[in-house]
C-alpha cells in the first residue's frame, strides 16, 4: 500500500519543522505586506488607485507592486520587497567580476560572510535611497500623507528600510532553518496571494461581457501548456559520463566506477528572470515616482514602461546576459575539471589537458538554447495576452514572467522536500518515489 507524501511529511519531526516554519514566516510575511507605514490615510490611496485604473502610470505601479506582493499600493512597510536585496546581490556578483582584490577576499577562509555582510550593508544603502524616492511618491498623491512632509520622510524612510533589512532576515532564515530558498520563496508567495484577486477580475470581465471566453480558454490553454514547457526546461539535463579507475586508498581497492556530471539546460534555474526583472524594477520606481517633478524621468518611464518594445527587448537580453552570468558563477568548468582528476576520473574520448575546455564547450552550447528558451517563455504569454486585451492583473499572473518564478521555485521546493523523504526512507512525492529529469 502506497504511503501518503502528506502524512509522512508529518510524520519526520525534522522535515515538519522544517515546513511549518517555513510557513509562518510567509504569514508574517503576508501580514507586514498589509500593515501601513504610520502617517499614511488608507482611504485616500484607495480612492487615488481606483480613480487612475488603466491609466500608463498605473501600469508601473502595478508592475512594482506586482513583485512586492500586493505592498507597494498598500504603502505597507514591506512595499519594496525583497528586491534591494537582489538588486544589491547582482552589483557585488558584478564587483567580484571587475575587483581582483574583492574576489580574493571572497575565496578566504570567512571571505563569504564577509561578502554577505557587504550585501547587507549595500541593501540597507539601496533601501534608503529607494525609501526617498517612495515618500516623494506619496506626497504625490491627495491627502495620502496625515503628518508634516519632514516627519513622514523620516519615519517612512526608517520604517521601509527596516522593513526589506526584516524580509532579507527572514528569506536567510527560511533558507537555513526551513525549506526552498527562502529569497524566492517570499517572491513566489507574493505572487500567489495575487491571483484569487486577479481570477475574480478575470469574471467579472466575462460576466461583464468585456472578455470574449472564447479568448479566455485560449488563454488559459495556453497558460496549461507554458507550465509544461517550464517543467520541461527546467528538468531537462545533459549528463557528461566520467569513468573513474581502480585506485587503492590505505589498504581498501576501489573498483571502477561509471558515473556522470550532470549539466541542467538551464543551470542557473529561475534566477536570470528575477535578476532581470530587479534591473528594471529599480529604475521604473525612481522614475515612476519622480516623473511629474522631473519631465525626463516621466518619458524614461512612460519609454520603458511594462509589456512596452523597449522593455521588452532590455527584458529579453538581460535574462540571456544573467543567464551567461550566474552559470559562470555556480558552474566552473575549470573546478570541476579539477576535481574529476584528482579523484582518478577522464571523460572518454577526451585528454585530461582538454578537459576544461571540453566542459567549457558543452556549458556554453547548453546554456545558449536554454537562456533562449527562458527568455521565449517569459515573452510569448505576455505579447498574446496583451494581444487579447487581458486586464493588468491577470496578464502579470499569467506572464511568462510569473510562471517562471512559480514553476521554479515550486520544483526547487519540492526538490527539497522529496531529498528529506528519501533520506528517512520514504517514498518521495512524486510516482516511483523521485522527481525525475530528462535527459538530453
Amino acid at each position: 500500500m502506497a504511503s501518503n507524501p502528506l502524512a509522512d511529511i508529518l510524520r519526520i519531526k525534522d522535515l515538519r519543522d522544517r515546513v511549518f516554519f517555513t510557513l509562518g514566516m510567509l504569514i508574517i510575511f503576508r501580514l507586514g505586506a498589509a500593515l501601513p507605514i504610520p502617517g499614511i490615510n488608507v482611504n485616500a490611496l484607495k480612492l487615488y488607485f481606483l480613480s487612475q485604473a488603466g491609466s500608463g502610470a498605473i501600469g508601473i505601479t502595478e508592475y512594482i507592486d506586482f513583485f512586492a506582493g500586493g505592498a507597494f499600493k498598500n504603502f505597507s512597510v514591506f512595499m519594496l520587497g525583497i528586491m534591494p536585496y537582489i538588486s544589491m546581490s547582482i552589483i557585488m556578483q558584478l564587483l567580484l567580476l571587475v575587483f581582483p582584490a574583492l574576489k580574493k577576499i571572497s575565496e578566504e577562509e570567512g571571505g563569504r560572510k564577509k561578502i554577505q555582510r557587504y550585501i547587507r550593508y549595500g541593501t540597507v544603502m539601496v533601501c534608503i535611497v529607494q525609501s526617498y524616492v517612495v515618500t516623494i511618491y506619496a506626497n504625490q498623491i491627495p491627502d495620502a500623507i496625515t503628518m508634516a512632509r519632514l516627519p513622514y520622510t523620516i519615519i517612512a524612510m526608517i520604517t521601509v528600510t527596516t522593513g526589506t533589512v526584516f524580509l532579507m532576515w527572514i528569506g536567510e532564515q527560511i533558507s537555513q532553518r526551513g525549506i526552498g530558498n527562502g529569497i524566492s520563496l517570499l517572491i513566489f508567495a507574493g505572487i500567489v496571494a495575487r491571483m484569487p484577486n486577479a481570477f475574480i477580475v478575470l469574471f467579472r470581465r466575462v460576466q461583464s461581457g468585456e472578455l470574449n471566453p472564447v479568448f479566455v480558454i485560449i488563454v488559459l490553454g495556453m497558460f496549461v501548456g507554458v507550465v509544461a514547457l517550464v517543467v520541461y526546461e527546467q528538468q531537462g539535463q545533459r549528463k557528461i559520463p566520467v569513468h573513474y579507475a581502480k585506485r587503492v586508498v590505505g589498504r581498501r581497492m576501489y573498483g571502477a566506477q561509471n558515473t556522470y556530471i550532470p549539466f541542467k539546460i538551464n543551470p542557473s534555474g529561475v534566477i536570470p528572470v528575477i535578476f532581470a526583472s530587479a534591473v528594471l524594477t529599480f529604475p521604473l520606481q525612481i522614475a515612476s515616482s519622480l516623473g511629474p517633478e522631473v519631465k525626463w524621468f516621466a518619458d524614461f518611464s512612460y519609454w520603458l514602461r511594462p509589456n512596452g518594445g523597449p522593455y521588452l527587448v532590455a527584458y529579453t537580453l538581460l535574462i540571456i546576459f544573467f543567464a551567461y552570468f550566474y552559470t559562470q558563477i555556480s558552474l566552473n568548468p575549470s573546478e570541476i575539471a579539477k576535481q574529476v582528476r584528482e579523484n582518478g576520473g577522464s571523460i572518454p574520448g577526451v585528454r585530461s589537458e582538454k578537459m576544461e575546455a571540453h566542459l567549457t564547450t558543452i556549458l556554453n552550447r547548453i546554456v545558449l538554447p536554454g537562456a533562449l528558451f527562458l527568455a521565449l517563455i517569459a515573452l510569448i504569454p505576455s505579447v498574446v495576452q496583451r494581444l487579447f486585451n487581458f486586464p493588468m492583473e491577470v496578464a502579470m499572473i499569467m506572464g511568462g514572467t510569473s510562471l517562471l518564478i512559480m514553476v521554479g521555485v515550486d520544483l526547487d521546493t519540492m526538490s527539497q522536500i522529496e531529498g528529506h523523504l528519501r533520506m528517512h526512507h520514504h517514498d518521495g512525492l512524486v510516482k516511483k518515489g523521485k522527481i525525475r529529469s530528462r535527459n538530453l
